[in-house]
């Protein structure tokens, strides 16, 4: 008997098949949303900023900076020019001006190393506030980026590319037997590989990113390290999320690494251009805490990496102890429920 045209259409399109599309759309709205409502107005934002003046000036010049409307630094004395240069190139401030007692020209230190746009609205700020005190500007770059690292968004973009590859790994992983509910073998199996493609992962990019292109003159060492603990914390996230939610775990690591994880991750604009709130998550998330460690690799002789490696190693301590909890409980109640319920488990995905 011909089914009707309705019957055909039930068929084509299923319920879990309509809620898949759905749950798509809405991350492509999503990402639309946190994209342009993150990069689309950029302003300075209580960024960190040094001073260096004569005697009662540096309070002053402190006081008349941290009164600029919109707050765009946070102002701070600075005994004298070294030690703003130190605390730079530390990540401790992200520029800073030195005031000079004998003529009319002062001195603006930054660090194009942590993003280019971050330097030039610095420069422009500042530039501005001196024009009106009838003074001039100059400018040095203290931790200058690589002249094949266009804007200083290579760290950015290879950090990207580890995220992307790991999530798209474990998803691989997670669906290739058709999304079977994994024991505690299988998710170790797939830890494991996972491991393996970090490892080769990360070597690659550092490779490409470092002597091949140029465009990160960072240790490779250093920055193969990143790369695999990137890349795993990453995969093991995306695993234990499988394990928890099915498909629509995939769904969720999308949403966590790509939809919160890439706008807020200083790559495109620097923490203090970003607005609050993206500026307060994206030192919590992978791309943000491995594009900060990324950049301190290349330009930072590594400094004040520690907060965001313990980032990436707690998200990949969380992913390895949920999806292995998340596996030994569902062998236990399988195990309880008998081979009927197992069966219809793996069916169902």
């Amino acid at each position: 008997m011909k089914q009707s045209t309705l019957s055909e259409v039930k068929d084509a399109v299923t319920r879990r098949a309509t809620m898949l599309v759905i749950g798509v759309i809405a991350l492509q709205l999503l990402f639309i949303a946190s994209f342009v409502g993150a990069l689309h107005e950029p302003r300075l934002k209580d960024a960190a900023f040094g001073v260096v003046a004569p005697g009662a000036l540096t309070e002053q010049t402190v006081s008349r900076l941290n009164e600029l409307p919109g707050s765009p630094l946070d102002a701070r004395a600075l005994p004298d020019e070294e030690t703003a240069r130190k605390q730079i190139v530390n990540r401790e401030i992200d520029g800073a001006l030195v005031v000079r007692p004998v003529g009319t020209t002062d001195t603006l230190l930054v660090a194009s190393g942590s993003g280019r746009t971050l330097s030039v609205a610095l420069g422009t700020l500042t530039a501005t506030l001196e024009e009106a005190q009838g003074r001039s500007l100059r400018t040095v770059d203290v931790a200058p980026s690589s002249r094949h690292d266009f804007n200083s968004l290579s760290s950015f973009y290879v950090v990207v590319g580890w995220c992307v590859g790991a999530y798209l790994c474990a998803s691989i992983l997670a669906i290739s037997a058709g999304a079977r509910p994994a024991n505690p073998t299988r998710a170790a199996t797939r830890l494991g590989t996972m491991t393996l493609v970090a490892l080769v992962g990360g070597l690659g990019g550092a490779l490409i990113a470092g002597p091949i292109l140029g465009a990160l003159p960072g240790s490779v060492w250093a920055l193969w390290g990143l790369g695999a603990l990137i890349i795993f914390a990453v995969g093991a996230t995306t695993l234990a999320l499988q394990e928890l939610f099915g498909v629509m775990g995939i769904g969720l690591a999308i949403l966590l690494i790509v939809i919160a994880g890439n706008p807020s991750a200083g790559g495109a604009l620097p923490p203090p251009m970003l607005p609050p709130f993206w500026n307060a998550i994206g030192p919590a998330l992978p791309p943000g805490a491995g594009t900060w460690a990324a950049r301190s690799i290349s330009y930072f002789d590594g400094n004040d990496m520690t907060p965001s490696l313990l980032v990436l190693s707690a998200w990949a301590v969380g992913g390895v102890l949920v999806a292995m909890i998340a596996a030994v409980r569902r062998q236990r109640r399988d195990s309880e429920a008998g081979p009927g319920a197992t069966d219809h488990a793996a069916a169902g995905g």
